[in-house]
């Protein structure tokens, strides 16, 4: 099972703001993100879901929260404790890949467990105050690029992964 991160980032590397906004609405990089992860599993944390304020369609949507007493009720929806947790339940799923949608807390936990990275380097500066964790380029390489008038997409892959897709 392939884990990927998949995120749109500012110039200044904000990706959103505490209250839980978006600091841009970008078209072209909602439909890039839709297209991408479209059929697959989605995870988050339980802020960045409730700025969704409901599932994303086509997708199973994956909370991680500690709290117990949230109950969310949507049926394209599973909660869980942990991201190891949700590693373990989409394994025994056999998911050929899951994306992890954000949000900060959630990447920073998850940097060192996925296997490739999409991002979205937005073409502009943006106000917030939630940013993407440090990128350690001695332990990713970019393998394509893309342009689109808004952002261009870097796919990044981790370095010595000898193929490994654990």
């Amino acid at each position: 099972m392939k884990k990927i991160i998949i995120s749109a980032i500012a110039k200044n590397g904000v990706i959103g703001k505490s209250n839980g906004e978006m600091p841009w609405h970008s078209k072209e990089e909602f439909q890039h993100f839709k297209k991408t992860t479209f059929g697959y599993p989605v995870i988050m944390g339980r802020v960045t879901f409730e700025t969704l304020g409901k599932p994303l369609k086509g997708r199973l949507n994956i909370i991680i929260s500690r709290n117990k007493n949230l109950n969310y009720e949507f049926a394209d929806t599973k909660m869980f404790d942990s991201l190891e947790e949700a590693y373990v339940f989409c394994e025994k799923q056999n998911y050929e890949k899951i994306f992890i949608i954000g949000g900060a807390k959630i990447y920073r936990q998850a940097m060192d467990t996925v296997d490739e990275m999409i991002i979205s380097n937005m073409n502009f500066e943006a106000e917030g105050d939630v940013f993407f964790p440090k990128i350690n380029m001695d332990e990713w390489k970019v393998t394509s690029r893309y342009k689109k008038n808004e952002f261009e997409i870097l796919v990044y892959v981790r370095r010595n992964s000898n193929g490994n897709k654990n």
